[in-house]
């Protein structure tokens, strides 16, 4: 078996990719609570021939699958986890919730599951027909969202026997994901205070919902003295209920803190823990700091892009029929995005080819081209976060990004939700699982490409190890039970 077969493989078996993805966007399951999507992908692995360790890293729905035994070992990362108050109906133009108040996979986390099951057995298929010694390991990450469950892996030790690791993510381009990305923090304030009649007893009272407010206001004055590429969110995750008439006992407020590395994120968070103390002390409440999660900034890793530029570039884009381009256009008329926008991200600092891959997508609503990758190109930072953050800090790490719905359509919205369970979705996943697939028999097969990998990580964290701000005692907590 050549390249060229494992790419025919997956165009054989795109069935299971498309099983995979499309049962786990009907299941739409929240960080740590994958349960049905987790034994899934275990289940499809293991009837692929897989030997699959359940509960990693002391999560029920993380697991690893593997196949082969010795060197090189190849990990490739998967994400199944949704979005809560996103359910949309596949395929709608329109706003229409599949179910009332339910969740949806708003940033394509069902594809990228199935990407990376197709990947995985194909490589095993690749392997074993050519007799290659090696592992490859298939990763079932939980939680990316809001919950950094790679990071919570990477803590146990998962990934520390890996030579390279590869990863993708559903976009609205064609592209290698060679940027950094936010580390950050994320940390629960708890207010307690003291109820009382609001009108006739006032003064008994100590109102936590005062001091969330408080604490609110002195963040946004904190943020005209952090650094530019900081970012602090915030969400009252409890008012202290519903009745204005009594004095707020408890209120509570859920920040997420980010910044380009984690020891300028600490920075912000021992200052925001400075402000919550004192709306605490103002209002003379209680106040707990309940830490999380986190993650680490992503390392690129030019050696593993390359790989995966390789592979991309080589590989027949899919050809979209006139009924899916319909609905990718009229889907394109509802997003608030643009076209300069999703190219921006990848080549704002190359202004001369933006403009020429502008031009070539002018009045088209899918991407059809494949966006430059340079070598040389000097570090640029994604203003988002993703846990393959920590994983990169321990294993050379390469990722690649696919169109999967219309250029313009803002991640973590009711459209992409539409689009990831229809046929446009299923040409992006299959692209990426080829990509990714070509990048890890690559790396099976070329010692010094592994070795080269290695040395550029060596060489960018400049003697510094990886290690995990997340507190020892913090454990994995799912969204709904923080």
């Amino acid at each position: 078996m050549n390249k060229r077969d494992m790419f025919r493989y997956l165009d054989e078996n795109k069935d299971v990719m498309t099983g995979v993805s499309d049962k786990i966007w009907d299941y739409a399951e929240t960080a740590f609570e994958e349960f049905r999507s987790a034994a899934l992908v275990k289940d499809v692995t293991l009837k692929h021939g897989f030997d699959v360790k359940s509960g990693i890293g002391g999560i029920d729905t993380a697991f690893c699958a593997a196949f082969g035994t010795g060197a090189p070992v190849i990990g490739i990362l998967a994400e199944y986890d949704a979005l809560s108050g996103l359910s949309q109906e596949a395929g709608s133009t329109e706003r229409r919730e599949a179910t009332v108040g339910g969740c949806g996979h708003g940033c394509g986390h069902n594809l990228f599951a199935g990407a990376s099951v197709g990947a995985a057995i194909a490589v095993k298929e690749y392997m074993a027909d050519n007799r290659l010694p090696g592992t490859v390991k298939l990763f079932g990450c939980p939680g990316e969202e809001g919950g950094s469950g790679k990071a919570f892996m990477a803590r146990a030790g998962a990934f520390n026997d890996l030579d390279a690791a590869f990863a993708w993510h559903p976009m609205s381009v064609n592209a290698i994901l060679d940027m950094s990305m936010l580390a950050n923090y994320q940390v629960l304030y708890k207010f307690k205070g003291v109820a009382s009649h609001a009108a006739s007893a006032p003064d008994k009272g100590r109102s936590a919902l005062d001091a969330v407010e408080l604490m609110n206001v002195g963040v946004n004055f904190l943020r005209e003295h952090v650094i530019q590429e900081a970012r602090i969110h915030y969400a009252i995750t409890n008012s202290g209920g519903f009745s204005p008439n009594v004095v707020q006992p408890y209120a509570e407020v859920l920040y997420l803190i980010r910044a380009p590395r984690t020891p300028q994120v600490e920075e912000i968070y021992q200052r925001v823990n400075k402000i919550a103390r004192g709306a605490a002390l103002m209002t003379e409440t209680d106040l707990e700091i309940q830490f999380i999660k986190a993650c680490a900034n992503v390392i690129p890793n030019k050696t593993l892009s390359k790989t995966l530029y390789d592979n991309l570039t080589e590989l027949d884009l899919p050809a979209y029929t006139q009924d899916e381009l319909a609905f990718a256009r009229e889907i394109a008329k509802t997003s608030p995005g643009s076209a300069s926008s999703d190219i921006g991200r990848y080549l704002s600092a190359h202004p001369a080819d933006m403009k020429r891959c502008l031009e070539r997508l002018e009045g088209k609503a899918m991407c059809d081209i494949v966006l430059p990758f340079y070598f040389d190109d000097p570090d640029r930072i994604l203003a988002g976060s993703s846990d393959v953050g920590d994983v990169s800090w321990i294993v050379p790490t390469g990722q690649v990004v696919t169109a999967c719905y219309s250029l313009g359509t803002p991640e973590h919205s009711w459209q992409l939700v539409s689009q990831v369970k229809t046929s446009v979705g299923h040409k992006g996943m299959i692209l990426a699982a080829k990509a990714m697939a070509g990048g890890a028999a690559d790396a099976l097969e070329s010692p010094e490409m592994i070795k080269n990998a290695k040395a550029e990580l060596a060489n960018r964290l400049g003697g510094k190890t990886y290690r995990s701000a997340i507190p020892p005692d913090v454990m994995p907590r799912a969204i709904n039970k923080i």
